[in-house]
């Protein structure tokens, strides 16, 4: 994939295509006090002008979108696209839906639009009392709530207001009228700080005029501006004499060109809704305009990109996967304390002394039967450890096994590891479980009753607890012995590995102790330090196996 580039044209080079109309509305000749206006407000808010209500210091103040549009009960646009880009844009959204839509990947089958006076009570609840940073507009299906909203915002200045104007659903469905398209330019675009129209919708806004060329999408860029918002960005997905996916953004003074690869799915039903919330959310964040809508791109191109073979509904046109998750979900199985049986722990100086890459260590210790590998890498450069983790995870993808990252989180978030494991003097669990979510697996080393205790309430998923036995992967490790490890296990609430100097003389030993939370061991040596790692990993395999069948 092409990477995302963009290019500034001097308004110098600027050719107006002859016959676009610039249809100037009364309330454009009232753009300047609008955006006074809000400016004064704002700036009376931030001087303390307004009484508020006491702040308590010690909370955070949450980046806030409000969304003004259409729900779409097949999830992939208006509302529930809105909500699912903000939230993968890590912003805050709440909603005033105008219409109820009945909506699948085949079509639109009916609209059922919300009273303009409950429009309006939506409206004032959460400008009230939750001000937003920025205020995003989808499917507005009347005039009423055209000029409701209009006047809302007059009452409820914000930071910004982003216009996506919906007009017609991909599938062909009409959703705005002509008396509609008169509101937007007379009332709601002289009062946007941008408007993304699509090609169909750039020239319904002028009349009807056809768009074909990039020439043509800067004509109506620049004749869309003149009726009143401070930017514009007209969409070219749909440019059909162009290779790649191509956007004219103006800001009345320069043009930029945005490409990106056109990616073929079929998979684009929300697209619009998605960039509009995008840039939204990154001006809700704090970013310049110009930025906002860079971000936005490459946001939707990779979402493109990530969604394009997910397969939901039989119609033509899909949703996309805003927070890249479900096809991880298909291919990420839930962690079973029984993969803790032979874990694996790989040791780059050992790599290095017999002659073997990270890749090919993992790849011979699964094919010994290694129920679990945990990358421990600290003689390894970061770049290369990531594409050297990357690729470990591929392997173990394949064989259904999972892929932990020793300490180092940024690695383990950057590759999509299965988790990590984390030491005592290393992150605390409960933080490295904010950062990687629910889903992926957090092991902590412990070696007293206290730690399997403080584990238990961080939210790790298991304890790896000694060292048992003198090792030589660390040094100054304090050992546990069989004792140790029993009153770990005894007292742990969480599945318990044995650590530290295991190997084929002592492991049997280990797994007789008759705890049932202890499940397995993990090796360094007795796997990586031999001639042939799959070799070691069989015999190991079958001994935890023997010893297995003795204890039961």
């Amino acid at each position: 994939m092409a990477h995302l580039c963009f290019q500034v044209l001097s308004t110098s080079f600027f050719t107006p295509k002859p016959q676009i109309p610039v249809l100037l509305s009364p309330g454009a000749a009232c753009i300047k006090s609008i955006h006074q206006y809000r400016y004064l407000y704002l700036k009376a808010m931030q001087d303390d002008k307004f009484s508020t209500p006491p702040c308590d210091e010690s909370k955070v103040r949450v980046p806030h979108v409000l969304t003004v549009a259409g729900s779409d009960s097949g999830g992939g646009a208006g509302i529930q696209a809105d909500i699912k880009a903000c939230a993968a844009r890590g912003v805050y959204c709440s909603t005033v839906i105008t219409a109820v839509t009945a909506q699948n990947t085949v079509g639109v089958q009916g609209v059922n639009i919300v009273p303009e006076d409950f429009v309006a009570e939506q409206l004032r609840s959460v400008l009230s009392d939750m001000p937003p940073n920025v205020v995003k507009t989808g499917m507005l299906p009347s005039t009423g709530i055209v000029k409701t909203l209009c006047q809302s915002l007059k009452e409820f200045p914000v930071q910004a207001l982003v216009v996506d104007p919906v007009m017609v659903s991909t599938s062909g469905h009409t959703l705005a009228g002509p008396s509609i398209l008169d509101s937007f330019r007379e009332e709601l675009l002289p009062m946007a700080d941008i408007v993304t129209p699509n090609l169909k919708e750039a020239s319904a806004l002028l009349g009807g005029v056809p768009l074909e060329t990039i020439a043509d999408m800067r004509s109506a860029a620049k004749a869309i501006h003149d009726i009143g918002p401070r930017n514009v960005l007209v969409k070219g997905g749909d440019l059909p004499a162009s290779l790649d996916a191509v956007d004219v953004f103006y800001d009345g003074n320069d043009f930029y060109e945005f490409r990106s690869s056109r990616i073929m799915t079929p998979n684009t039903h929300g697209t619009g809704c998605t960039l509009a919330s995008t840039v939204a959310a990154e001006l809700a964040k704090g970013s310049q305009m110009l930025s906002a809508v860079k971000v936005a791109k490459r946001y939707v191109e990779a979402v493109l990109s990530y969604s394009k073979n997910i397969a939901i509904g039989g119609g033509c046109q899909g949703p996309m996967d805003h927070l890249l998750k479900l096809k991880s979900n298909v291919e990420r199985r839930p962690f079973d304390p029984c993969d803790l049986f032979l874990y694996a722990v790989t040791d780059s100086r050992m790599n290095k002394k017999w002659g073997r890459s990270i890749v090919d260590a993992v790849k011979a210790a699964i094919e010994g039967g290694a129920s679990i590998i945990q990358l421990r890498e600290k003689e390894v450069d970061t770049g290369d450890f990531l594409e050297a983790a990357k690729a470990c995870l591929k392997i173990c993808r394949v064989h259904g096994v999972p892929l932990l990252i020793n300490d180092r989180i940024d690695v383990a978030l950057a590759s999509d590891a299965d988790g990590v494991h984390i030491g005592q003097s290393d992150m605390p669990a409960h933080v490295a479980r904010a950062l990687l979510g629910p889903d992926k697996i957090i092991g902590v080393s412990c070696k007293t009753p206290e730690h399997a205790q403080q584990a238990w309430v961080d939210g790790a998923d298991y304890i790896g607890s000694g060292g048992v036995y003198p090792t030589n992967t660390k040094e100054n490790n304090k050992t546990i012995g069989l004792d140790g490890l029993k009153t770990v296990c005894v007292s742990s609430k969480l599945p318990v590995v044995a650590i530290g100097g295991i190997g084929m003389s002592n492991a049997q030993a280990v797994m007789r102790l008759g705890v049932p939370n202890l499940k397995g061991v993990a090796v360094v040596s007795a796997l990586f330090d031999r001639e042939c790692v799959t070799t070691e990993t069989r015999k190991l395999l079958e001994v935890l196996k023997e010893s297995t069948k003795i204890a039961n």
